[in-house]
């Protein structure tokens, strides 16, 4: 019988007294502990556990006794496994990655870490995208004479299916969307803000941005001030830009429930827990084609505002459209990553 453990590095400025929940809130969090619950359902042994650093998974990994360990993103030193898999030589590592390559590239020991960590016999490379996969098995085909197709393994996204309806009100003065996410280039907040506003004159209403910038990443400072500064500077129109604090995952679904319409145009994506959220709730999406589920015929041109602004006027005028196409490539797309974790793991 397979047994699974799930493990992640809490954040580096968690604080129990100030965090609470809040410390493990975030999207890795949360996508480890969907796919855990799904195993669980689905008749897996299956636990999840979070740590401090890497020394304390050798005594998690003598307690529980797994069969696999999923080491979710990249912070365990490759060093690490020439002890972990002497103590543990029946135990298959998998190191799951959760991005493509543009937004990897910011990682500066990615490329040295997933090559190492494919130098040790009971070490695997889980990705959670097509692409990501072929980019990864290029470069440990060129590195290796002989590589294991096992050694790379396709572990998608999953997302627990509990939606909701929401009624759509156009009678108020002020439309709320919502940008949200952590703040760094690649999720691509500034154009999306612009387009908004476009959009929000259009229709004659004043504009509430929400935004949560509580986790500034890669460089994403200047994102950020260049969001306020924008508000700022446009203040007298009435648009304004709102900051929310990170939550709890169900305090944040309230809040997407709130929202009028979502935003997520990014860059790059691999799957986008966000998006999933405000569909959940009733809210239509824009998108963009990095996002594996979402709707065609929402989904825009990052680099242009003007046709985020034109969806943003269809998802407006058509809603239910929107979030009904939207749910059903969601439950397509999570109904076939079930599928594909359950004959692996079963």
């Amino acid at each position: 019988m397979k047994k699974v453990m799930f493990i992640l590095k809490r954040r580096e400025d968690y604080n129990a007294v100030l965090h609470q929940n809040i410390g493990l809130s975030t999207g890795l969090y949360n996508s480890a502990s969907f796919m855990n619950q799904m195993l669980r359902n689905s008749g897996v042994h299956s636990n999840l556990y979070v740590v401090e650093d890497n020394n304390r998974i050798d005594a998690l990994v003598s307690a529980y006794k797994p069969t696999h360990v999923i080491i979710e993103a990249l912070w365990v030193v490759p060093s690490k496994f020439a002890v972990l898999q002497k103590l543990h030589p029946n135990v298959k590592w998998i190191i799951r990655l959760h991005s493509e390559m543009p937004f990897m590239a910011g990682e500066g020991m990615a490329m040295d870490w997933i090559s190492e960590y494919s130098c040790f016999k009971n070490v695997y490379i889980g990705v959670n995208a097509p692409r990501m996969m072929h980019e990864v098995e290029t470069i440990l085909k060129t590195k290796h004479s002989k590589l294991l197709d096992e050694k790379i393994i396709y572990l998608p996204n999953y997302y627990p299916q509990n939606y909701v309806k929401k009624e759509f009100n156009r009678d108020k003065d002020t439309i709320d969307i919502a940008c949200f996410g952590a703040v760094r280039p690649l999720k691509n907040h500034l154009v999306q803000a612009v387009a908004a506003i476009d959009f929000a004159n259009k229709i004659g209403k004043k504009l509430n941005f929400h935004v949560n910038a509580g986790r500034i990443e890669m460089k994403g400072d200047a994102v950020i001030n260049n969001l306020r500064g924008l508000f700022e500077q446009l203040s007298d129109s009435g648009h304004q830009l709102i900051n929310h604090q990170w939550t709890p995952r169900e305090q944040f679904l309230e809040l997407c429930a709130n929202m009028d319409i979502g935003l997520q145009v990014s860059f790059s994506e691999t799957f986008n827990i966000v998006g999933a959220d405000l569909i959940s709730q009733g809210v239509p999406l824009i998108g963009s084609k990095e996002i594996p589920w979402s709707s065609i015929l929402y989904n825009a041109d990052p680099t242009d505002s003007k046709d985020i602004a034109d969806k943003l006027e269809c998802a407006y005028y058509h809603p239910k459209i929107n979030v009904w196409v939207n749910q059903r490539l969601l439950t397509k797309y999570t109904n076939n990553t079930r599928k594909i974790w359950t004959k692996y793991f079963l």
